[in-house]
């Protein structure tokens, strides 16, 4: 999918105050940003912010950090973010796969959200469920790993079912279509459209001792 470039993306980025323009000083240090000890949640490919925003005002006694790769995404939710009051929220502008850069032992919990599947199998070692992305989110868990995700995905489902099981995974639940249970449940924009079109939502909560 070709991204569409958002004229002056970095500056509408740094401006904004739920932006952290270097997450690698706050390594350690992320409570002294929030002013508090509260659990710390992370979602890994925030997209255009409506998860995030979504979780963030039903839960203000967590933290929550969106993690996007690319600058022209990032910026559509951190539009959305300057339209609310959510002191409980920041946003970060790096990649996945180096996430133990800017994190050690501070996270409750991993949010994946409508992942890209990587559907060649050549390429499945970029899915952010695959070891080598496992093996980095457990340098950041404080206590034990927590993964939730969500998908559209039937390849993506069922190799993350085997990646996350193969790695010492627990499942605390599977739904294989979120949307008929009574699993509470913050949509984003993606899940919406493609739920629209007859696509089952697969859920997976996950945790792992560490």
């Amino acid at each position: 999918m070709r991204l569409r470039n958002v004229k002056d993306a970095k500056n509408i980025l740094k401006n904004s105050s739920y932006y952290i323009d270097e997450p690698e000083a706050l390594k350690t240090h992320w409570g002294e940003e929030f002013e508090n000890s509260n659990p710390i949640k992370l979602e890994i490919g925030m997209g255009k912010g409506d998860f995030i925003i979504g979780m963030a005002k039903l839960h203000p006694e967590w933290n929550f950090i969106g993690v996007e790769k690319y600058e022209s995404v990032l910026v559509r939710g951190v539009q959305k973010l300057e339209l609310e009051d959510l002191p409980n929220v920041r946003v970060i502008c790096v990649d996945a796969k180096e996430i133990s850069k800017y994190f050690s032992r501070e996270v409750e919990e991993v949010y994946l959200n409508f992942s890209d599947p990587w559907p060649k199998k050549r390429h499945h070692k970029r899915r952010l469920t695959y070891e080598d992305f496992l093996k980095e989110y457990d340098k950041i868990f404080k206590d034990r790993a927590h993964i939730e995700m969500k998908t559209d995905n039937d390849s993506l489902f069922e190799g993350t079912l085997v990646y996350l099981n193969n790695y010492g995974y627990v499942f605390d639940e599977v739904i294989l279509d979120l949307w008929s249970s009574e699993k509470e449940n913050v949509k984003t924009e993606y899940e919406v459209k493609f739920s629209e079109l007859g696509f089952k939502i697969k859920y997976i909560d996950a945790h792992k001792d560490l």
